[in-house]
């Protein structure tokens, strides 16, 4: 296939559609032109639109087995190899809500020498990148270029969540050392977090590896060490993350300690009142029932010395307790 009509590439509600002019830049592609495929075209599409879905379906473009992954609802990352390209599934940081980052959005590659298609359904910042990079003439000039640097912006990105969550583990660790409990919810956020992300990570990082020591036709002897360099930097970032899981559980362990200690304070400082009008309350209950006989009941200041007793009697049991170190 030295050409590709046009036609062929012209799609209704596509995000984009363009083709590599092999200096970093990147023209859009029009209905009427015929693209040499001296660089390769890419098309970037929505899955959510109707139309998207019926080109997925129908081109010749896309291989038949790649036509449902590539509109599926496989997550996980993973290569395809193919004869004349490759499936690869990537995920990426949400960056759409700063409520749920963790929620990475899935990134789906069909990639030759001659044609890139990707499928997405959220807005993805990486790919906004490259297109920034590709307008400014500084972005990639093949398929091979296209990948390693589309992998290095999501590890990138990857990299830069990992360490935000690592500070936020150090925050919370720092408060520990005060004695400052987090709040409800803080930490069981941060964790899942953490392990979301290493479901995802682990995957992508063998991904970045494979890509790395295949040889595909289309990645020369540079793409794969950067891809490697990729995969290693990648690596890096999953064991801070087994080390921030490792961490948190640390802290968990410790929050419970605190909340038993202090607990088991309260609950202590409640026993000694209690003993310490143990005998007050004894005495009241003694000489409150309503029998003949009660000492001093006829007494005119008998209640007045009845309150007095009392009263030394608090301070007394308060001395006998400290004396006995329980104070």
């Amino acid at each position: 296939m030295d050409v590709i009509d046009q036609n062929a590439l012209h799609i209704n509600g596509v995000v984009y559609a363009g083709q590599l002019d092999g200096a970093g830049g990147i023209r859009p592609i029009e209905a009427a032109d015929i693209a040499h495929c001296d660089h390769p075209c890419w098309l970037h599409l929505d899955i959510e639109h109707q139309a998207s879905m019926e080109w997925l379906n129908d081109t010749p473009l896309v291989p038949d087995p790649l036509r449902e992954p590539l509109a599926g609802n496989s997550t996980r990352p993973r290569i395809n190899r193919l004869p004349e390209g490759a499936l690869i599934i990537l995920r990426s940081i949400n960056f759409n809500t700063e409520e749920y980052p963790e929620e990475l959005i899935v990134l789906r590659i069909y990639i030759t020498d001659k044609l890139i298609v990707t499928t997405r359904r959220q807005p993805i910042q990486a790919v906004e990148e490259i297109l920034e990079g590709l307008q400014r003439k500084q972005g990639p000039v093949n398929s091979g270029t296209w990948l390693v640097e589309m992998s290095d912006i999501l590890t990138d990105h990857t990299s830069d969540f990992i360490d935000e969550m690592h500070d936020r583990i150090i925050a919370l660790e720092n408060d520990l050392l005060e004695q400052r409990i987090p709040p409800r919810g803080q930490l069981a956020q941060l964790r899942k977090q953490l392990i979301v992300l290493r479901r995802y990570m682990g995957p992508q990082r063998d991904v970045f590896s494979r890509l790395a020591s295949e040889h595909l036709a289309w990645m020369d002897k540079d793409d794969r060490r950067r891809m490697q360099d990729i995969a290693d930097r990648l690596g890096r970032g999953i064991e801070d993350i087994d080390g921030g899981i490792a961490r948190t559980a640390v802290i968990a362990d410790e929050i419970n300690s605190l909340t038993a200690e202090a607990i088991n304070r309260r609950s202590y400082t409640m026993s000694l009142m209690a003993m310490v009008f143990l005998p007050t309350t004894f005495l009241t209950g003694l000489f409150g029932v309503n029998l003949g006989g009660i000492p001093g009941g006829n007494m005119r200041y008998g209640f007045s010395l009845f309150c007095l007793l009392l009263v030394l009697l608090v301070p007394g049991v308060a001395w006998w307790l400290k004396r006995r170190k329980w104070l």
